[in-house]
C-alpha cells in the first residue's frame, strides 16, 4: 500500500478555516448555546442519559477527557445532586455513574435547545440542499472515524472459529514479519489445548467481527486459582484504528476480575509495538524478557503482568 502524500499548508488552512467558521456556526466559542454550561459538561451528561453502566474510566477513554477535568465535573455534578454513584460489580475500585430524576431533568431542556439549533441550521435550505449537506456530514464522519456506521461484534467462539484464529496467526505473522510455519504450530497448540481443556466458569474467548467479517481474536485461560493468561491476540490490518484491539483487552481484564482472578499475565514479542501499547495504557507491566531464536527469527520475548 502506497503511504499518504504529504499534507499542504493550503490543506491546513482549509481544515482550520472550517473549524473556526463552524464552531462560532454553533456557539461553542461561548458557554453551550447560551446556557451555564460548558460544551464537555453537556457531552458528560448526554453520555449517562443514554448509557448505563458507564464509570469515570470509560468516560476518560471514549471522549479522550483529562481524568482529573472528568472529575471535577463530577464533583459539581454530584453537589448539585444529578448523579449518584455506586460499586461497580466488576471492579470494586470504581464507580457505577447513573444520573438522578433531578439529572434527567436538568439535561432534558439541553438536548431540546441542541435539537432546535439543528432545526434553525437546516430550516433555510431547500430540501435538495439538505439531502447534500447531510450527505457531506457523513463523508466527514466516515473519513474521519472509519467505524462510523459499521457494525462491530465482540461475540464468544463458535465451531470453525479456532481453525480461523489459527490461520489467521500464520498468514499475518508470516507475511509482517517473516515467521516460519513453526509459529503456526504453536497457535494450533494453545488452540486445540483451550478446546480440549475449556473451563466455561473460568476461561473466555472473544471473535471480533466487523460487518460479518471475523477480523480479531484474544482468549483468558486459567493459569492457576489466581491467576489468568491472556492469549492469541490479534486483530487483522483492515481492523486497526477502529479501537477494537484496546476493547478486546478491556473485555479479558473485566472477565478476570469478575471471575476473581488476582493478576493477569501475558507473554508476547518486543517488536509487536501496537500490542504493547495497548498493555502499557491498560496497567501491564513488563516483568521480564529474554532474547531467543524462534520461528525462524532472532526475537525477545517480553512478559507482562497486570494486578487485578
Amino acid at each position: 500500500m502506497a503511504s499518504p502524500a504529504p499534507v499542504s499548508s493550503a490543506q491546513v488552512k482549509a481544515v482550520r478555516a472550517f473549524n473556526r467558521f463552524y464552531t462560532q456556526r454553533i456557539g461553542v466559542l461561548k458557554r453551550y448555546l447560551d446556557t451555564d454550561f460548558t460544551l464537555t459538561e453537556v457531552r458528560v451528561l448526554y453520555e449517562l442519559a443514554h448509557r448505563q453502566g458507564l464509570t469515570a474510566t470509560d468516560l476518560v477513554r471514549e471522549l479522550a477527557l483529562d481524568a482529573g477535568y472528568l472529575s471535577r465535573i463530577l464533583r459539581r455534578f454530584e453537589t448539585q445532586g444529578w448523579i449518584t454513584r455506586a460499586p461497580a460489580p466488576h471492579d470494586g475500585r470504581q464507580s457505577l455513574l447513573q444520573l438522578t430524576e433531578t439529572g434527567h431533568a436538568t439535561f432534558a431542556p439541553l438536548q431540546q435547545k441542541s435539537r432546535d439549533e439543528a432545526v434553525a441550521l437546516l430550516a433555510p435550505l431547500l430540501p435538495e440542499t439538505r439531502g447534500r449537506l447531510i450527505g457531506a456530514l457523513g463523508t466527514v464522519h466516515g473519513l474521519l472515524q472509519p467505524e462510523a456506521g459499521r457494525q462491530v461484534l465482540l461475540r464468544d467462539p463458535g465451531p470453525g472459529d479456532l481453525g480461523w484464529v489459527v490461520q489467521a496467526h500464520g498468514e499475518l505473522y508470516a507475511r509482517e514479519f517473516g515467521y516460519s510455519s513453526e509459529f503456526e504450530a504453536l497457535v494450533a497448540e494453545i488452540a486445540a489445548q483451550y478446546l480440549r481443556k475449556f473451563d466455561p466458569d473460568r476461561e473466555r474467548g472473544w471473535i471480533a467481527e466487523v460487518d460479518g467479517e471475523r477480523i480479531g481474536s484474544v482468549f483468558v485461560v486459567r493459569k492457576s486459582p489466581r491467576v489468568a493468561k491472556l492469549r492469541l491476540l490479534i486483530l487483522l490490518p483492515q481492523a486497526r484504528g477502529l479501537g477494537l484491539g484496546g476493547r478486546l483487552v478491556d473485555e479479558c481484564i473485566a472477565f478476570a476480575r469478575a471471575k476473581g482472578y488476582r493478576k493477569l499475565v501475558l507473554w508476547t514479542q518486543s517488536h509487536l509495538e501496537a500490542a504493547r501499547g495497548i498493555y502499557a495504557a491498560r496497567g501491564f507491566q513488563r516483568v521480564a524478557s529474554e532474547d531467543y531464536h524462534a520461528f525462524g527469527k532472532d526475537l525477545t520475548s517480553e512478559t507482562w503482568e497486570l494486578a487485578l
